[in-house]
């Protein structure tokens, strides 16, 4: 009866992360079809509104450190438990806020919280799964989570056209208490005999999070700051000192006692290719979702409801992967899939910024399918390949560094997207909101970035990753 519970939750658990995963891409994307009526609304620029997208991302590259401190502290169920409250309190301030100041605020409480919610529920899959599994439940838990970024886009117009942005937000108080709810059920109490510590508390390491907050703030408000046209000088500044930080950093972890971020799993080649050619890759991808929308309400004067049901075509292409994700994943190495899929991907920007008025709607809805499955199979299998080596003792710290920089990556694909899209506008000599060919040029060079993420896969051993192979292997 012990051994059937545990293997129903076992199954409920990814489930679950999932759920919250959904719920937090969904929430971060939601807002892109919205962003015009709420820069009216707030009386500030399109490409302004880029702050409060940021903002939610900053938070959570900010905060994500400090997150398997918790869990080592306090458990799995309650930061969990903790993370969807404050995670759906935190929506509500964004639906209350009157400015963009005030929307900028929520959206950091929003972002704290969401720092602690998805990392940790990815930490209790990779617990209790075993390796052979791990396919599977990585599959599991990445699909929702690159669904919500394009089914966001159609949900949010269908809000905007027919009640207002405010409910964007407010969808997320049923979606809370349903996943709290469910959380409490199957994520089992993990207590010491006291009922407060699961283990001796280890001290706080707060050298190590300064500099890592320090890092991820100002790499990311660097480019923020160049991509909304202020001074190149303290942009190249801000982006220095963090760059200084992140060395700081690492050398702290290498240096010290149970450092909040520990670089050991950098030594294994699978788990350093999927953080670095996958943080510049997540970054290039990452600004797909954000541009696109805009481009076909801003560019090719589409309205927010009917520029959500195109965008809605790379949700079908990420749903459609799914079933094909897993076999893909035994059947070729991660060598070949990454590089050749990655190639693909990079393709799908320049093919995106070619649609246009004339452009025959069924074309654009395959070029879209195809772009969404290509993300939908590259960030499986970087997801995958990064934990294929991990010992089971390093799973914590390496669960730690591997989403802090998923999430730096994909603060910095906004910030990427801002900045290309400034680099056309300038170019091109257009002032206020962006034009057609701004788009076309800044999906240009988003696709150039994103090709160059792949030239660290040519040092990846052909082998790399087998582990979580063996399954299939052992059936040929």
């Amino acid at each position: 009866m012990l051994a059937e519970a545990q293997k129903s939750a076992g199954r409920s658990i990814p489930l679950l992360v999932a759920s919250a995963y959904f719920m937090e891409n969904l929430d971060g994307t939601v807002i892109v079809s919205a962003l015009p009526t709420m820069a009216r609304s707030f009386h500030v620029t399109v490409a302004d509104m880029s702050l409060g997208v940021s903002a939610y991302l900053m938070a959570l590259a900010v905060l994500i450190p400090a997150s398997g401190w918790f869990v080592d502290r306090y458990g799995v169920r309650r930061i969990f438990t903790l993370a969807i409250a404050g995670f759906t309190l935190a929506s509500i301030a964004c639906a209350a806020s009157q400015n963009l100041h005030m929307f900028t605020l929520a959206r950091l409480l929003q972002g704290a919280a969401g720092a602690l919610m998805v990392p940790v529920g990815r930490l209790a899959v990779l617990r209790s799964t075993p390796k052979q599994d791990l396919i599977d439940a990585i599959a599991t838990i990445t699909w929702p989570g690159l669904a919500a970024p394009v089914l966001g886009p159609p949900l949010g117009g269908f809000i905007v056209e027919h009640a207002s942005w405010h409910w964007i937000f407010l969808l997320n108080l049923p979606l809370g208490i349903a996943a709290l709810l469910w959380a409490r059920r199957i994520l089992p109490p993990e207590e010491d005999a006291g009922g407060v510590f699961l283990a001796p508390p280890r001290p706080f390491d707060w050298p190590g999070f300064v500099l890592a907050s320090t890092a991820c703030v100002s790499v990311m408000a660097g480019m923020e700051w160049i991509g909304q046209g202020h001074n190149l000088a303290i942009g190249g500044v801000l982006l220095a000192i963090g760059v200084l930080a992140g060395v700081g950093a690492y050398v702290h972890g290498t240096r010290g006692n149970r450092p909040l971020l520990d670089p050991w799993a950098l030594r294994l080649p699978t788990f350093a290719t999927a953080v670095f050619s996958g943080t510049w890759f997540r970054a290039s991808a990452s600004s797909l979702p954000f541009l696109l929308p805009l481009l076909l309400q801003v560019g090719l004067g589409y309205n927010a409801f009917h520029s959500g049901l195109l965008v809605l075509m790379l949700f079908a292409g990420n749903l459609a992967m799914k079933p094909l994700t897993t076999p893909i994943l035994h059947r070729f190495p991660f060598r070949t899939i990454l590089l050749v899929n990655g190639s693909l991907t990079a393709a799908m920007f320049p093919a995106c910024a070619f649609i246009g008025s004339g452009t025959p709607i069924a074309l654009s809805a395959v070029i879209l399918f195809a772009a969404g499955a290509a993300r939908s199979m590259q960030f499986t299998a970087y997801n995958t390949i990064a934990f294929a080596d991990v010992p089971e003792d390093r799973m914590n710290a390496s669960n730690t560094l591997f989403n802090t920089m998923v999430q730096l990556a994909m603060g910095m694909g906004i910030a990427l997207g801002t900045l290309a899209l400034r680099l056309a506008t300038s170019w091109s000599g257009h002032t206020g909101n962006p034009q057609l060919w701004d788009f076309r040029i800044a999906l240009f060079l988003m696709g150039g970035f994103c090709l160059f993420s792949l030239v660290e896969l040519l040092g990846l051993r052909k082998d790399a990753g087998d582990v979580v192979r063996v399954r299939e292997s052992a059936r040929a």
